[in-house]
């Protein structure tokens, strides 16, 4: 190796100007970043004077790289590339003992984490570590081992295996039935609350075009951000809830919950699985893998099996 002393800006001035020209954007690499965007444009001005060129165009809509800065920031990434695959090569898990799961909040909650511990009796030694997210990993950006996303339909590039359909239907509380008004027919949602998750805004649409309904004027309607606060809000007698059936099934085998009408609706979209394709795959995440999609199998042969649907208790 020659000794030869490198002339190297400073790394926080060349990680902002990096984010900064990925995201074209002063506050999205702040963000990234996490600190503030004046933080951002001292350093990338640092980083001009250093190098003595202009690296971006302030304009009123914003900023644009220049010539030498998209020479540069092409360099730039490429190197942060090797650098992010030599670290997660270098660090003490490389192994890969240790998984790192991106996962849908709902679906690591209510389809997942149920289901863990099966996992773990299997392979105890592997370590676990999930993050929770509605937007898909990124493998090139995040060390992520594995993700899990829910597409509206089938996702494209290779990569993405499909894990679960989504099939949609409305449930609600034993004593939500026993008290009323009625849920007979689809037409008597309109006399009770209707909760929803944010992240699917067409599901009761869906449900309802099948149902053979165009428009329905409820009593009222509970928008929640995170699906699982709605799924709680049914438990606790809040109103119907448009659910996915994978994320309700052991609440309808438990009774916590019930299908008023026997109508379920399968949509195009689908959670599917993506593995980091960051160096060869580990055994362990190769194992982790298999199990996952066996699960998913296992679960849809069963979904063959009636749902629980419910009626008011005798009196």
């Amino acid at each position: 190796m020659r000794n030869m002393r490198r002339k190297l800006p400073p790394l926080n001035a060349l990680r902002a100007f990096e984010a900064s020209g990925r995201y074209l954007s002063f506050t999205g690499a702040a963000k990234e970043l996490l600190v503030t965007q004046g933080a951002i444009s001292r350093h990338v001005s640092l980083l001009e004077d250093w190098l003595g060129v202009k690296l971006f165009l302030r304009t009123h809509r914003g900023i644009e790289l220049t010539r030498k800065g998209e020479t540069y920031i092409r360099a730039l990434s490429s190197v942060f590339d090797q650098i992010d695959y030599a670290t997660r090569e270098a660090r003490d898990d490389a192994d890969g003992s240790v998984l790192r799961l991106k996962l849908p909040p709902t679906f690591a909650m209510r389809w997942l984490v149920p289901r863990l511990t099966r996992f773990k009796s299997l392979h105890p030694k592997i370590d676990i570590q999930v993050v929770t997210s509605h937007e898909p990993a990124n493998f090139r950006r995040e060390d992520i081992d594995v993700s899990v996303h829910s597409h509206p339909f089938p996702p494209e590039g290779a990569g993405h295996r499909r894990l679960l359909g989504e099939v949609l239907m409305p449930v609600c509380s034993p004593s939500l039935l026993e008290r009323g008004p009625a849920l007979r027919t689809p037409g008597d949602l309109a006399h009770h609350t209707l909760l929803s998750s944010r992240n699917r805004p067409m599901d009761w649409s869906r449900w309802m075009i099948e149902a053979g309904m165009t428009e329905l004027e409820s009593e009222g309607h509970i928008d929640f951000d995170n699906a699982a606060l709605a799924y709680q809000g049914a438990i606790d007698d809040l109103g119907v809830m448009i659910a996915v059936r994978a994320l309700i099934e052991d609440d309808l085998r438990s009774g916590r919950l019930v299908s008023p009408f026997d109508l379920q609706v399968s949509t195009p979209g689908a959670y599917y699985l993506a593995c980091s394709q960051v160096g060869a795959k580990s055994p362990q995440l190769e194992a982790f893998e298999a199990w996952l999609v066996w699960e998913a199998v296992d679960y849809e042969r069963g979904l063959s099996a009636p749902a629980i649907t419910g009626s008011p208790p005798p009196q």
